[in-house]
């Protein structure tokens, strides 16, 4: 396990993790990557580590480099265990390291940890030298952790951007031009929706504080480092945390006996009628982490449901929390499903559809089997609807 080497005396460390393939409750289907980077300087600085497991990998990378006990400095961007989680063992060797951190970061690695490490407290705007280079602090609390914060080092024009702009994404290749950009892209947007998307408005601020800074190179905490479409990516970002949508309607449905499904094909009609892009997922065979990234710049997501013990489907009540959790705003929603009897099941898709703060412009609820006549009615409902 060597080092890579990034810019000249400035190297990846970290570890690749090849079999994960859930990460709370976010499918991660391409595994990821704990990114920790090392800097030769006067001052010898390891920027975060590995899930403990992989801790082995990265000490291996490291002593490709230099013995881990010459270590001088160790910037904890993130308390989160996959960038802390080997930090007791980076100590251990190092054990007159000091710890740059926030505030909130000191509190968190003493709770998680228990030891009584050399902390030294940053905030924004701080300048630590490390020699012939320096890092410079910005705390970015709530993307997505309290104590998160970013360094960028501006005699390389690095941003060392923590979980901003990171991909869950396996890969022996290290920079964005030595792979697919569409798939990294598209690791890139399923991180953000699964992820940061409920502080979008943190994002617009770290945004707005590094716009400044002369970046190359963006060094992020899991996936690949950019590099060659920095801008891309930056671009990117600025759309998602302005919650930018596009031409495009979900529907997001379960069916038992075909009826709501029927109403799910009826609405992807209208909507392909009226110019929208549309995705259809049924519950049964698509991840909620994997439609999540489709929310993400969806302009519509309708949701159904047939009725089961008066109330909803599992699985679409399932997605409708993690729906709610996430928070993505100005959205619209329309909501249907069959019964038999009952009929609960619209209102309750309704009632949280306000909850996660949509407008719904539609509720559907069709008994047992619908027939032409009453698709059709929907149809014309919904032209006037949409």
């Amino acid at each position: 396990m060597k080092a890579i080497e990034i810019k000249k005396g400035i190297y990846w460390v970290g570890a690749i993790d090849w079999d994960l393939r859930n990460f709370h409750g976010y499918s991660t289907q391409r595994g990821s990557t704990y990114n920790a980077y090392l800097i030769m300087d006067e001052k010898i600085t390891l920027i975060d580590t590995v899930k403990n497991h992989l801790k082995d990998e990265m000490m291996e990378r490291i002593s490709s480099v230099v013995d881990p006990s010459k270590i001088d400095y160790v910037i904890s961007n993130h308390v989160e265990m996959d960038h802390s989680g080997a930090l007791p063992a980076i100590m251990d060797a190092a054990q007159d390291a000091v710890i740059f951190c926030s505030a909130n970061g000191q509190r968190g690695l003493k709770a998680h940890y228990k030891k009584e490490w050399n902390f030294r407290t940053v905030k924004t705007g701080d300048v630590v030298s490390l020699g012939k280079r320096s890092i410079q602090f910005i705390l970015t609390p709530m993307v997505h952790w309290p104590d998160n914060m970013i360094g960028y080092v501006p005699e390389e024009k690095i941003l060392f951007s923590n979980d901003s702009f990171g991909q869950h994404y396996a890969s022996s290749e290290r920079f964005d031009d030595e792979c697919d950009l569409g798939i990294v892209m598209e690791e890139a947007a399923k991180y953000y929706a699964n992820i940061v998307l409920p502080y979008s408005s943190q994002v617009q601020k770290e945004l707005n504080e590094a716009k400044d800074l002369d970046i190359q190179i963006i060094a992020p905490s899991h996936g690949i480092i950019w590099r060659e479409h920095v801008s891309e990516i930056v671009n990117e970002y600025i759309k998602w945390a302005n919650n930018t949508t596009e031409k495009k309607a979900l529907i997001i449905y379960d069916t038992m006996w075909g009826s709501t499904q029927k109403i799910a094909y009826t609405i992807q009609d209208v909507f392909e009628r009226k110019g929208y892009s549309v995705k259809v997922f049924n519950l049964q065979h698509n991840h909620i982490s994997d439609i999540m990234t489709e929310v993400l710049t969806a302009e519509y997501v309708c949701v159904g449901s047939p009725t089961l013990n008066s109330n909803i489907m599992a699985d679409v009540a399932a997605f409708l929390t993690y729906l709610k959790g996430l928070a993505p705003k100005d959205r619209k929603a329309i909501v249907f499903g069959s019964y038999g009897w009952g009929g609960q099941s619209a209102a309750i898709l309704e009632k949280n559809m306000d909850e996660a703060k949509f407008e719904v412009v539609s509720n559907i609820k069709v008994r047992y089997i619908p027939d032409d006549n009453q698709l059709m009615d929907i149809k014309q409902e919904l032209e006037k609807s949409i």
